[in-house]
């Protein structure tokens, strides 16, 4: 992948997404609420492809139909190519979304049962008007298909019929239909098989090459996305812990949490000897009640008294290089 030092496309500030959970028998109707993402600020520059790693549950989805619109922010902004989509009209969001896409984990769901493949790569062209003529909707369907690598026999066929690996290209060609800018990805891989695995990236990487989208590559498994990442992020309970080119980030991790996930990916080589371990203790603190100071100072094996106190700064230790913890110090 390239360095993708360009202009700035999509960007978060402090962008905050609550969600309110309903007074329980045992909660006196108080009103809780789920700090699902809570003060994120990251920008993905155009031709950018941005992996965000995390935990289910982190909210690292919810980042992804923020940064799309479909989830609006409690509170912060949200701009994509300068535009702040966090204020526009339902009207002017949707003629937007046109240069947006989202391939899901499950393509099922994303695919109707009740249409055959042609009704529904057909429906986008229609819905934007792309083309002129039947003639022109049917080339614009075949050529999308030569893209992801789909036998056109497979037109014919409903969503049931295909492998999942095969739903998953069709997903991906639906959205290739509209040329967009930016691509959110959440966990496209977590449900093939290995071999389908590779394929479905390797075509992704093809795409990106020849047209130049900006990816959001959401995934749990550090090694996909560090395979296919220009930079990337690590998420804690609904916050951002490090982020750095994924070189620097696999070659010298700096928060306890993400030393702890690197440990974690065991080594495909036997004659290798496991890395040292950083032991994490506990579970993962609740959304609702996120511990003060420091979320994942319960589970640290360095946590200090203000760690307790006082939430971390999210700061450049040099080289783009950021990180949330009180062990390292600001390069400014």
């Amino acid at each position: 992948m390239g360095k993708a030092e360009g202009q700035v496309l999509v960007k978060a500030e402090n962008l905050k997404r609550y969600f309110r959970v309903e007074a329980g028998l045992f909660s006196r109707g108080k009103a809780r609420w789920v700090h699902a993402v809570d003060g994120v600020n990251l920008h993905i520059r155009k031709k950018e492809i941005f992996g965000l790693v995390g935990e289910s549950g982190c909210g690292k989805t919810t980042v992804g139909k923020l940064f799309l619109g479909l989830e609006r922010p409690t509170s912060g902004s949200v701009y994509f190519d300068g535009v702040d989509i966090s204020k526009l009209s339902r009207e002017e969001l949707r003629k937007l979304r046109r240069e947006m896409g989202i391939v899901y984990q499950h393509p099922q769901s994303s695919l109707n049962p009740r249409m055959l493949i042609e009704e529904t790569l057909r429906r986008p062209i229609e819905i934007h008007k792309l083309a002129k003529n039947e003639q022109e909707k049917k080339r614009m369907i075949l050529d999308v298909l030569d893209e992801v690598g789909i036998e056109r026999y497979l037109l014919e066929r409903y969503p049931h019929e295909l492998s999942g690996g095969q739903q998953q290209r069709i997903a991906i060609a639906r959205i290739l239909l509209l040329n967009p800018k930016f691509i959110v990805l959440d966990e496209p891989t977590s449900a093939l098989d290995v071999l389908v695995q590779a394929h479905v990236l390797n075509i992704l990487s093809n795409l990106h090459e020849k047209f130049g989208f900006s990816y959001l590559f959401i995934s749990h498994d550090l090694d996909v996305v560090e395979h296919i990442s220009d930079r990337m992020a690590v998420m804690y309970v609904g916050k951002i812990v490090e982020l750095a080119r994924k070189k620097d980030l696999r070659r010298r991790a700096m928060h306890p949490y993400t030393r702890s996930l690197l440990a974690a990916v065991p080594i495909p080589d036997p004659r290798k000897k496991m890395k040292k371990r950083e032991i994490l203790r506990g579970e993962v603190p609740s959304a609702i009640s996120p511990p003060r100071g420091c979320r994942f100072h319960p589970r640290c094996p360095h946590a200090m008294d203000i760690c307790r106190k006082k939430e971390p700064k999210f700061k450049d230790v040099g080289g783009g290089h950021y990180v949330a913890c009180y062990l390292f110090k600001s390069s400014r």
